[in-house]
């Protein structure tokens, strides 16, 4: 029975196409990774069963390919190596998972800072599930437990076959797994223990607490607590995470359910994340046209997917209408704004943030690719000497505001989140500072570098003065990495105790609130922390005065907050 003849006519369409166009979704970046040989593989769009294909499909040398190929490539598509961001996460999960009435438990939420998103991995089998969850084990058995990828696995009976390419995605049963075999059972229970040891808590396969476990798993999914998730039908319908940007697959999908697993990658979070990742190690490209053909229109794929790499990077002609390229937004870059030299009219300003904005967003696209890694244009010195150039003209003309994306009137933007992704960080900096030391404190162009790559980071402006005071501290027998600690360490005490002193604050509880700042990620402007540690106000004082001196406090608190968090530790 058709949707028609179960509701009649449709009255009104609204398709995958409409929402990307209305900016309620985002597009897709697809890769198709060959994984067999070209005489092995066979069209996935038969819908046959074959055992030889399958049996090559499981095989356990492209079983470890595909995992090493995640591995190595999981901080580029999850972008990783960005620039954090703040997020509001859960923080009380397993008590929400675990509770017989949600209503009756008070949700925790706090700020945090994160770097990156996290994935799921579709795969087509509970069988091969187990192979790749005991490969990825195999991969990352002696690697640091710190550079492990957290990787979880969730299946459960389901009354089809999940790899029989149907139009849809029927769920699996979620509520318990009675139906499983023995041996699919015995290994689920593996896989939760290993859980219950990664996140403290306490889940099995019996029927209550599975169910617990798969809320606890969508809870975490959402936290970006998990890195990757492997699963057969689950979570491929339906599971909205903002954190989520990454699909690997490795099943057949078509229609309706092809869709809805590419759709777990494109929900809106931030200015970084701009499109959901799709890497397929199976031939689904003309799965996906046809889907999306079905789902959008004839012309849909040129609005869904991403284009190619050169179109990004070279230009590209839409119906008459040229987009230039990376390459090209370079030339012209270099061309108007020679490094070195003063942007003096305020046009001209406007055209540099402009034409900068534009490269940041396209490098942003190109940053996934693998083609770009070494076709940058643009050498790590010049960047620096942009990023500044973009720094001033931000902290010149914009309004005062917290924003990352600041609209300093109608017709300009700052990209402020990208810029803060190809930023400089400290360990850049210490590096650098060795080299100096190592020099024996004579090669003043690393100095140069220094003062060049500091002024091109928002992140480290406001420590230029630790920055050079440190190395003016510097002898030959120093040891900069203790040394800096230390520095940094006394500099922290001796600024916070200035402004408690100012301010005539609570020392002890100034000390504890800062302290949970630095743990949490960010300062606390609501609550009764910050109102514990302000003088007593008299009651003959003035309207509002205690309000003026809370804010005063807080302000001081956030540049102190920002000056040192990233290059010191919580503890005073």
């Amino acid at each position: 029975r058709t949707t028609e003849q179960a509701f009649g006519d449709k009255l009104h369409t609204y398709t995958i196409v409409d929402a990307i166009t209305d900016k309620n979704v985002l597009p897709f970046r697809i890769d198709y990774i060959r994984t067999i040989r070209e005489a092995d593989e066979v069209d996935d769009q038969q819908k046959v069963r074959d055992i030889d294909r399958e049996r090559a499909l499981n095989a356990p040398e492209r079983i470890r390919n595909v995992v090493q190929y995640i591995r190595e490539h999981f901080d580029q598509k999850t972008m990783r190596n960005a620039k954090s961001y703040a997020f509001t996460r859960l923080m009380n999960v397993h008590e929400v998972a675990s509770a017989r009435d949600r209503a009756a438990v008070e949700e925790a939420k706090d700020k945090v800072r994160l770097s990156g998103f996290n994935s799921i991995f579709a795969v087509s089998s509970i069988d091969t599930a187990k192979l790749y969850y005991n490969e990825f084990k195999r991969q990352q058995a002696k690697l640091p437990e710190v550079k492990r990828l957290k990787i979880a696995t969730i299946y459960s009976y389901g009354a089809n076959d999940p790899d029989l390419e149907m139009d849809g995605m029927d769920d699996e049963n979620s509520e318990n797994t009675e139906g499983l075999d023995v041996s699919s059972r015995d290994f689920l229970e593996g896989v939760i223990r290993d859980y219950n040891a990664t996140f403290g808590t306490n889940y099995d396969t019996s029927a209550e607490r599975f169910q617990n476990y798969y809320k606890d798993v969508s809870l975490r999914m959402k936290n970006r607590e998990i890195d990757l998730l492997i699963v057969v039908n689950m979570f491929l319908t339906g599971f909205d995470a903002t954190t989520l940007n990454t699909l690997w697959v490795d099943k057949n999908l078509r229609m309706h359910g092809l869709i809805q697993a590419y759709s777990r990658t494109n929900r809106i979070l931030n200015s970084i994340k701009t499109y959901g990742n799709i890497v397929t190690f199976r031939n689904l490209e003309k799965a996906t046209n046809k889907a999306l053909a079905l789902f959008g229109d004839k012309n849909a794929s040129g609005i869904v997917l991403l284009r190619p790499f050169r179109d990004y990077y070279e230009g590209y002609e839409d119906a008459g209408k040229k987009t230039p390229g990376y390459v090209d937004l370079i030339t012209e870059l270099k061309n108007k704004f020679p490094v070195g030299e003063i942007i003096a009219s305020e046009q001209e300003q406007k055209e540099f943030v402009k034409l900068y904005g534009a490269i940041l967003r396209v490098k942003n696209i190109l940053s996934s690719f693998d083609e770009f890694v070494g076709q940058e244009i643009l050498s790590q010195r010049d960047v620096q000497d942009y990023h500044s150039m973009y720094i001033d003209l931000y902290n010149e003309l914009r309004p005062k505001s917290d924003e990352n994306k600041e609209n300093i009137n109608d017709d300009l933007v700052f990209e402020m989140e990208l810029i803060k992704q190809v930023e400089i960080n400290i360990d850049y900096i210490l590096e650098l500072i060795r080299q100096y030391h190592d020099s024996h404190l004579n090669n003043k162009e690393i100095l140069v570098d220094i003062d060049k790559a500091v002024n091109s980071s928002i992140e480290l402006r406001n420590k230029k003065d630790l920055i050079e005071q440190f190395i003016a501290s510097l002898t030959v027998d120093s040891s900069v990495d203790s040394d800096w600690q230390e520095f940094v360490k006394s500099r922290k005490i001796k600024e916070l105790d200035q402004i408690i002193d100012d301010e005539k604050l609570d020392k002890k509880a100034t000390y504890t609130f800062v302290e949970n700042a630095f743990r949490d990620g960010y300062i606390q402007s609501t609550g009764t922390g910050l109102s514990g540690i302000l003088p007593p106000i008299s009651r003959f004082s003035a309207d509002g005065e205690r309000s003026k001196k809370r804010e005063t406090v807080l302000e001081k608190l956030r540049d102190f907050f920002d000056r040192f968090f990233g290059i010191s530790s919580g503890k005073l």
